[in-house]
């Protein structure tokens, strides 16, 4: 934390430009808009109690004996073998109450962040104000990690970045120019975020999979109050 006692705040654009970041005594926010993050708080926001999140297949499966529901997905699809796949609306199911999931994008970024971070903090557009005042009170240099797609910039994730960053303007310091791209970005689609990722290419990939109502289901802004943290390698709200 700088002198002034001001947090900083920066956006990392892929999970795989964190190695260029300190991330120690700072909170990682994670991003995936399409679907992870989304997943994850609308589970947890609707009777989830546990999202264990892990980097691989065989992972998750080790799980089932212990009684939780395999999620998750592999470049859009279900895992072959899983309960549910990356649809919030499977995660909401009120019978679902310890989940583990396994993503292409959205746990790989929070293994990334882990073990190095103070604190990971789970965040979408569902949660948006409710993670923009947690993070005002921790009072802590915040890094936000965008998921991508597979090691590369995506749109989504990237102005989600913008808009809690916007949000959190005047509390904290803006460093870098990621987050002045992105700042700017968000500000210019604002009003028709929907309309303009449709022409993204997750959007895109994922239509295909026919599950647009997911997709705009993760642009609903503030549709829940919690805010999911990871505690000794599970989340749950905190």
């Amino acid at each position: 934390m700088n002198e002034n006692k001001k947090p900083t705040l920066e956006i990392c654009l892929t999970p795989d430009a964190v190695s260029f970041i300190d991330l120690t005594g700072k909170i990682a926010v994670i991003v995936d808009i399409f679907r992870a993050t989304s997943c994850m708080v609308a589970g947890l926001a609707c009777g989830v109690t546990h999202v264990v999140p892990v980097a691989n297949v065989d992972d998750a499966l080790s799980y089932k004996s212990e009684g939780y529901v395999t999620a998750g997905e592999r470049n859009g699809e279900k895992v072959e073998g899983f309960d549910i796949g990356n649809s919030p609306f499977e995660h909401m199911e009120q019978e679902f109450k310890k989940i583990v999931m396994t993503t292409t994008n959205g746990t790989q970024a929070i293994e990334a962040v882990k073990n190095t971070a103070e604190q990971v903090v789970i965040a979408a557009f569902l949660n948006l104000k409710a993670v923009t005042n947690y993070l005002k009170a921790q009072n802590k240099d915040v890094v936000i990690v965008c998921a991508g797609w597979k090691g590369r910039f995506n749109a989504e994730d990237s102005l989600f970045a913008g808009a809690l960053a916007l949000k959190l303007k005047g509390d904290f310091w803006w460093e870098g120019d990621e987050t002045l791209f992105a700042t700017h970005s968000y500000s210019s689609v604002k009003n028709n975020l929907s309309k303009m990722l449709k022409h993204s290419s997750h959007y895109k990939r994922l239509k295909e999979h026919g599950v647009e109502n997911d997709m705009d289901f993760c642009l609903e802004i503030d549709k829940f109050k919690n805010v999911p943290i990871l505690k000794d390698d599970v989340l749950v709200n905190s």
